[in-house]
């Protein structure tokens, strides 16, 4: 649908002309009283001249459309125009049908809001009398109006009819799918009827249900159509986005989703999307700014059907293995929620669609985001498992950061909503708004389809109980009765345990951190959790381990990846499902540390980052897909083959390379120069001198462009050579767990001489003073990561009276 948003504008720019224009003027005037009175008496308006203000008259989507039309059209967000039908309309429709009478009788009854049964009868009654009263003449002659004016009278022109209430997508509720949609409406008798619907919606059993519970009185909210030009995503893409991300409330990033064939599907919940994070500093600074995706399965699109309407197809196996946007398409989608928040003052909720014609970009809506960013700012709530289990039934997307549990009951339809009992889990393939009246009296929700976006997933946020969507099979694994522990307190992927298990609610007032003589900084290596994470009062992150990411978003030995011609076709079958939607194996294998180290960096930029070179042992190396092919079997891993002497092996130098291409791409095309690198595990000085050379090789040289290079001061060796160690590092971050062990000569992993590791042993703080005076006497920084100082508030303050530069604790630790 070529020349959509220039439509749009035009309209908006010959309004704002023409008001200069007296002759003008005086025949706009003519033309109201003709339509039955002034601007508060008019029965549709198009979208063009709205603006935000007008909710009261047209409701909320239709207003914020007309803004954006009017407002950001010339800044680069293209949005379809339209019509809307107005408050006072559907007053007057109310009125003259004598509907009002019947609808306020019906609702007064109180049992209705606790008998679902009930609810659903009284319902029905005011939709089929809202439906059995024809519209008042005057508004069907404007409505036809404004069809002929949008479409040319061509009756193959397509709308997308939605519902706009005047208590609509306010800053603090969300009534996303409290009303109906309706695709790919073509002709004026077809508009006719999808506007009746769209006024009987109000009064969905979920809809009632929402205001009742919200504090909305049903006479107060009034529904108007917004009829908008559709655009052609059927043979394109559409999705949601999020000027902030929905589960931690960081508002740093604008999180995007994508998925083929009209947006529906994204926002009902029925397909689980590709996922993208774009993180708005350094996209305002030109850099790539896409720091993480996640591929989603993207099973089925909604299309168009022949004659009007819409249907769901399966998609082919070559589209589920795609991005269904581009990277170019992401950023240009970003660009547009920044400067729509930027225009609401407020992170915003959006929707958009690509046109499979023009293959252009479109806004379609924009709303108020309602959950994340109405969290009381100041205060952390935690929720944590207390026992550990690994029967784990099935896994999914979690929605929430919460933790709950119930016995299960699986529902296959709407129409079963009596046999839900209060603190049940309610699993079902997909829960839509119809199933908000049960969804607030789940323990926890879970899918078998949906995505983070949905409107079951926002709704479950907003109710505040935990849901995992998209699990894909839930229905079959679980079983009416079972009871389980559904958490979603565990990063991006939430778990069903098998049992009650027992977890704790912790909330916490943050405040400020007091003054002390050192900074404290945070241990973190899940990006999964950096963005909760990154709001503790904190001075950066100390230590990020590499292979917390190579293990969980890869998983594959990176010389199975290297190898890849030439490995066995049932390792390369595991390999080809880890990385669909990228390249090649070397692209996955960087692309993917990539993303996990500028996810991390971002959650607290633009202060520092220390990210530790990968040091899995051998053993930990042979775990990983293809790893059995290339690993030695070593007696004592802990001090075998790791570290810097992988690095400059020529065994793992292309391997190592890949690492520091990641890297190097993090600090460089995407402007996280706040990263800084770590090399664990150096033996001698000469590895020190080796891997100094390979790193300038790979195009990291110490000092280019603010590059600092730490050493992991965690071998005796560290601590009798530390001034000459220093000549080669910008500071030495102390790995009080290795050193303490190799201090002691003690294996920190056998539980038979566990009794003997501490870091507060003499020996260890001699070594730990001896590190910190030699960095202080050369002016290099000096922290500590290890366990040590969460463990042990007195060592902490004995660092700090020694002079340490930086603490870095684990997350808990940070806020006792």
């Amino acid at each position: 649908m070529a020349g959509i948003a220039a439509a749009a504008a035009g309209a908006s720019k010959a309004r704002r002309c023409h008001a200069s224009n007296p002759t003008k003027q005086r025949k706009v005037a003519v033309a109201l009283q003709a339509r039955g009175g002034d601007d508060n008496t008019r029965v549709c308006i198009p979208l063009e001249e709205l603006r935000n203000t007008d909710v009261d008259k047209v409701g909320g989507k239709s207003a914020s459309l007309g803004e954006m039309i009017s407002q950001l059209s010339d800044v680069g967000v293209p949005v379809p125009g339209g019509f809307s039908t107005t408050a006072y309309a559907y007053k007057e429709f109310l009125d003259k049908g004598g509907i009002n009478d019947f609808i306020n009788e019906k609702l007064s009854d109180e049992t209705i809001y606790t008998d679902v049964n009930k609810l659903m009868e009284v319902g029905k009654a005011v939709r089929d009398k809202i439906m059995d009263t024809p519209f008042q003449p005057n508004f069907e002659e404007e409505l036809k109006a404004q069809w002929l004016r949008v479409s040319g009278g061509d009756e193959k022109f397509t709308f997308a009819v939605r519902s706009s209430a005047t208590a609509e997508d306010l800053p603090d509720a969300s009534f996303a799918g409290q009303q109906e949609t309706y695709l790919n409406v073509m002709g004026y008798e077809d508009m006719k009827q999808k506007v009746h619907l769209v006024f009987a919606s109000l009064f969905t059993d979920r809809a009632i249900s929402y205001r009742h519970d919200r504090g909305f009185e049903h006479e107060k909210v009034q529904l108007c159509a917004t009829c908008q030009k559709m655009v052609r995503s059927e043979t394109g893409a559409a999705g949601v986005m999020f000027s902030l991300d929905t589960e931690s409330g960081f508002d740093k990033v604008v999180f995007v989703t994508s998925a083929y064939g009209l947006g529906e599907t994204v926002v009902g919940g029925t397909v689980n999307p590709d996922e993208w994070y774009v993180f708005k500093p350094t996209l305002a600074e030109g850099k790539n700014a896409i720091i993480a995706r996640t591929m989603g399965s993207k099973l089925i699109k909604m299309v168009y059907k022949a004659g009007g309407g819409s249907e769901t197809v399966d998609t082919s196996s070559d589209e589920r293995g795609k991005w269904s946007a581009s990277d170019q398409e992401v950023t240009a989608l970003a660009e547009m929620a920044v400067k729509i928040e930027k225009h609401y003052g407020r992170p915003m909720d959006i929707e958009w669609a690509r046109d499979g014609d023009d293959g252009k970009l479109y806004i379609v809506q924009a709303r108020p985001e309602t959950v994340a960013s109405q969290k009381k700012v100041g205060v952390i709530e935690e929720y944590k498992m207390l026992e550990k289990s690994s029967d784990v039934i099935a896994e999914g997307r979690a929605v929430g950061k919460r933790i709950g549990s119930g016995k299960v009951n699986i529902l296959t339809s709407i129409d079963q909503m009596a046999q839900f009992s209060e603190g049940e889990v309610l699993v079902a393939d997909m829960t839509d708004p119809d199933w908000e009246p049960i969804m607030k009296k789940a323990g926890a929700i879970i899918t078998n389809r949906g995505g983070r976006t949905c409107h079951a997933a926002i709704i479950a946020r907003e109710l505040g109980i935990p849901a995992i969507v998209g699990c894909g099979d839930a229905t079959d694994k679980l079983a009416k009765g079972d009871e389980v522990t559904v958490s979603c307190a565990e990063g991006d992927t939430g778990f069903i345990y098998k049992g009650i298990m027992k977890f704790e609610r912790n909330v916490q007032e943050l405040g400020e951190l007091p003054p002390v003589g050192m900074k404290i900084m945070m241990n973190v290596g899940n990006p999964e959790t950096a963005f909760t994470f990154g709001q503790l009062p904190n001075e950066g992150i100390g230590l990020a381990r590499l292979e917390f990411v190579i293990n969980n978003a890869i998983g594959v030995h990176p010389k199975a990846l290297l190898n890849y011609d030439t490995i066995d076709a049932d390792t390369k079958a595991l390999i080809d499902a880890r990385m669909a939607g990228y390249g090649s194996p070397k692209e996955f294998y960087t692309q993917k540390i990539v993303e996990g180290v500028a996810t991390l960096a971002a959650s607290v930029y633009p202060k520092r980052i220390i990210v530790r070179l990968s040091d899995f042992k051998s053993n930990e190396y042979k775990s990983l897909i293809g790893g059995d092919q290339y690993e030695p079997d070593e007696e004592n891993p802990m001090i075998g083959f790791r570290g810097c002497g992988r690095y400059t092996d020529p065994f793992f130098e292309e391997c190592f390379a890949m690492e520091l291409e990641a890297i190097k791409k993090v600090r460089g095309e995407m402007g996280m120069t706040n990263v800084e690198i770590m090399i664990p595990f150096v033996r001698t000085l000469d590895m020190a001198k080796d891997v100094m050379e390979v790193l300038e090789k790979n195009g990291l040289k110490r000092g280019q462009d603010g590059l600092k290079v730490n050493m992991m001061a965690e071998l005796p060796s560290n601590v009798f050579l530390a001034e000459e160690f220093l000549e080669y590092f910008d500071g030495f971050s102390i790995g009080s767990n290795d050193l303490t062990q190799l201090t002691l000569g003690l294996d920190r992993d056998s539980g038979l001489v566990a009794q003997y590791f501490d870091e507060r042993n003499p020996a260890v703080m001699k070594g730990l003073e001896i590190l910190i005076k030699a960095a202080k006497s050369k002016g290099k920084y000096v922290g500590i990561c290890g366990q040590g100082p969460s463990d042990h508030p007195d060592l902490a303050k004995w660092l700090m009276e020694q002079g340490i530069d930086s603490v870095s604790l684990n997350p808990d630790s940070v806020i006792p």
